[in-house]
């Protein structure tokens, strides 16, 4: 496979983009797709069996079980460190090993319902918050230890919004590469 094959695979709908102004628009439409993002995965996912849910999505890659998990996983950690920058000034946060959690045996082996269920009040929580957000608050921020850099609220809205839209493409993609229903 070549590079730019598995790059597509890899990021479907491409890599995550800053934009250049954080519009009340773009602010309100990011809430709206993390709003809606779990009933969106359910809708995808449900019908699909074990053999199906232990497929990676590409080469090398996640099975669809384990990126199910991933979202959960990872969109746990954006709440925790949503509340952190609302309370505190500039907190440094904790980083985790996305790679070694999605090997744990959770990830790997677990039914997807209660993380479906779990995404569901999570994200409701989140969309809650995001939508009950000032202007001052969506300038808040954290720091990421990995690489020293300052994220505002507003910057993460649009990267958990499209988070789940790349993980969600990503099994779409393979559920038409198969021809799943």
């Amino acid at each position: 496979m070549e590079n730019l094959d598995l790059e597509k695979l890899k990021y479907p709908i491409g890599k995550f983009e800053v934009p250049k102004e954080f519009t009340s628009k773009y602010i309100l439409d990011k809430i709206e797709e993390i709003s809606t993002f779990p009933e969106r995965l359910k809708k995808e996912v449900t019908p699909l069996n074990d053999e199906q849910l232990d497929t990676p999505y590409r080469p090398e890659g996640w099975t669809v079980r384990q990126v199910i998990h991933h979202c959960a996983e990872s969109h746990m950690n954006c709440y925790i460190r949503l509340k952190w920058a609302l309370t505190e000034n500039n907190p440094i946060i904790k980083p985790y090993d996305e790679k070694l959690w999605s090997e744990l045996p959770d990830n790997l082996t677990m039914p997807i319902a209660p993380t479906l269920n779990l995404l569901e009040g999570l994200h409701f929580r989140l969309s809650y918050i995001m939508r009950n957000l000032s202007e001052v608050d969506l300038e808040r921020s954290f720091i990421h230890p990995e690489n020293n850099s300052e994220y505002r609220i507003q910057q993460i809205i649009g990267m958990y919004a499209w988070h789940g839209n790349h993980h969600l493409a990503q099994i779409v993609n393979l559920k038409n590469q198969k021809n799943w229903k």
